[in-house]
């Protein structure tokens, strides 16, 4: 292994241990949020109320050295509150840009689908293009900006379903369960002390990793893993058969073709390889095509659900040896 590589995951090892002080029996979660930090790409995270969603976004912005910020997403929300607007200032004579929630590094998007598609429009400019449009006027946002999105379940009233077009965006969706007995014990003793998930992010308990504007070298080592051509055929082959499955009605796109490929190679990253393997591939597949895939109504209505879809299409592509 390069020496790149080595001091990538003493980063991302370091990284895992300081957001562990806060955020409890989450591990899998916070890997999957470092893929998505690594590949410069967003997340979209569902889960019940309570289980450190807004914590986890906070904490890696400490750990990473950069800003966090939050916005709770309603029914009349509207662009400019996302993106922000001008107002005209009396003492100078003229507008002054008064910036939006966006201009952060990371944001927590909290509880997106309840926007409408207006607002949602703002947002999609700002993950896909990394900047803004106020009053014709196109502003650059933080190299560094992700957006964690949070989205409550379909059926939840005054929701707005988002549009296929825009879950394509987000590179993996993160379901966040509830902790293990264990972890939860844990948990609800400390929150009878002061040391307190809160507490501790608030009296700097949790390290930066990383100076500010040193995320982008680690990203850039990613491009010592290696991926070989095999996995890479391994991979097209597995998106296309999203979009054959007899199951699937609407199946993945290239996009997920090149997040499940960036994916990979963080993961190996994460494992301390500099090699990608199939194993990366499938660890990643429902996280990455889980939120693409439509399946057709009939077999809904049999109680089919994605993750068995792609375990069967899992199954039935050869795996690269």
């Amino acid at each position: 292994m390069s020496p790149n590589l080595e001091k990538l995951l003493a980063s991302l090892t370091a990284a895992r241990a300081e957001v562990a002080k806060v955020v409890i029996g989450q591990q899998a979660v916070v890997d999957l949020a470092l893929i998505t930090l690594l590949t410069r790409n967003h997340a979209l995270i569902e889960g019940v109320p309570g289980i450190a969603k807004t914590l986890l976004v906070r904490t890696l912005a400490q750990v990473f050295g950069v800003t966090a910020g939050r916005v709770q997403f309603t029914p009349d929300l509207m662009p400019s509150d996302i993106t922000g607007t001008n107002v005209f200032n009396l003492q100078s004579n003229s507008f002054t840009l008064i910036k939006g929630p966006v201009f952060t590094s990371f944001l927590l998007a909290d509880e997106i689908n309840r926007a409408p598609a207006k607002t949602q429009a703002a947002l999609l400019q700002a993950m896909q293009e990394r900047q803004v449009t106020i009053d014709r006027d196109t502003i650059e946002l933080d190299p560094d900006f992700t957006v964690f999105a949070t989205q409550n379940p379909a059926d939840s009233e005054g929701t707005y379903p988002l549009p296929e077009a825009q879950k394509d965006r987000f590179m993996v969706r993160i379901r966040m369960g509830t902790p293990e007995r264990d972890d939860e014990l844990l948990l609800a003793r400390r929150m009878l002390g002061q040391d307190t998930p809160e507490k501790a992010l608030a009296a700097g308990m949790v390290k930066p990793v990383l100076n500010p504007g040193e995320l982008a070298s680690l990203r850039a080592t990613l491009e010592e893993v290696m991926v070989r051509e095999e996995i890479v055929a391994y991979v097209v082959d597995l998106v296309r058969s999203t979009r054959t499955h007899e199951s699937v009605l609407t199946g993945a796109g290239p996009r997920a073709t090149q997040a499940l490929l960036l994916g990979a190679r963080a993961r190996a990253a994460l494992d301390g390889r500099d090699f990608v393997t199939p194993d990366d591939v499938r660890g990643l597949a429902v996280a990455v095509l889980g939120h693409r895939i439509v399946l057709r109504p009939e077999y809904e209505i049999e109680g089919l659900t994605v993750e068995e879809t792609l375990a069967r299409i899992l199954e039935q592509v050869a795996v690269p040896r």
